[in-house]
């Protein structure tokens, strides 16, 4: 039987690098987004035109109605809801003294709040049928922290406490929760670095270069997978070896 499996984010770099790959291994995926919508919707379209199932999602996930709409359309459309990967998130650059309210709001809502109501949208499905899988894409700065991104530091700390909680609590239900948490990846998000600075990471990092969206998809779908069948409230960092 098919699984189904959710990917917020899924206009971005990464996350539309997992649909591809979840898609090609023989899941429905339903890509989530908010801003993205050409991008989500054409890449639906081409999955769809290649002989996968696919839906685009659309909607503002920080908040929780719209949260459980996506969830509930998703179940509806596709007869599961097997696996959710919480990958939507933005960046925040800046001194943390200048850092306004408004900035702080909108980057827990995006990277914090939306993996809550996800999570607990989607766990309602997994939970009645004693399996399921929630995999949590946080970053190595929310393992070691980052100067000047102070706020997306503490939203992926955030994910990283969220797995090791919720996959207590979910454990005995039979749905596992993990997190891959990526080092710098070749992405839109980081293409405001000048070269050189990517450079000095690259060289920093011991196998000498940085990751792609692709091995990022792989490590999610090593986690969602039988593989990794008895593996949980873990965090597998997917970062070159820059963080150990």
């Amino acid at each position: 039987m098919k699984k189904t499996a959710w990917i917020t984010g899924a206009s971005g770099g990464i996350g539309s690098a997992i649909a591809v790959l979840f898609a090609q291994n023989g899941y429905r995926v339903a890509l989530g987004y908010q801003h993205g919508k050409q991008k989500a919707e054409a890449l639906a379209q081409e999955l769809c035109a290649a002989g996968f199932e696919a839906l685009a999602v659309g909607g503002d996930l920080a908040n929780r109605q719209t949260a459980f709409a996506a969830a509930q359309t998703i179940q509806e459309t596709f007869g599961s809801l097997d696996v959710l990967v919480n990958n939507a998130g933005i960046s925040q650059v800046g001194l943390f003294d200048c850092m306004t309210e408004e900035e702080w709001r909108r980057i827990c809502g995006a990277n914090l709040d939306s993996a809550i109501y996800c999570s607990q949208a989607a766990s309602k499905y997994m939970i009645s049928r004693k399996s399921g899988n929630i995999i949590n894409i946080a970053s190595m700065w929310g393992e070691v922290g980052a100067s000047c991104e102070v706020a997306y530091s503490v939203t992926k700390a955030g994910l990283i406490g969220l797995t090791k909680a919720l996959a207590k609590e979910l454990g005995p239900s039979g749905v596992r929760v993990n997190c891959v948490s990526p080092g710098m990846i070749d992405t839109e998000m980081n293409a405001h670095l000048a070269a050189a600075e990517v450079a000095e990471i690259a060289d920093e990092t011991p196998l000498g270069r940085i990751g792609t969206p692709a091995e990022v998809a792989r490590a999610v779908l090593f986690m969602a997978g039988e593989e990794a069948s008895f593996i949980t409230g873990q965090v597998l960092g997917c970062n070159g070896g820059l963080v150990v």
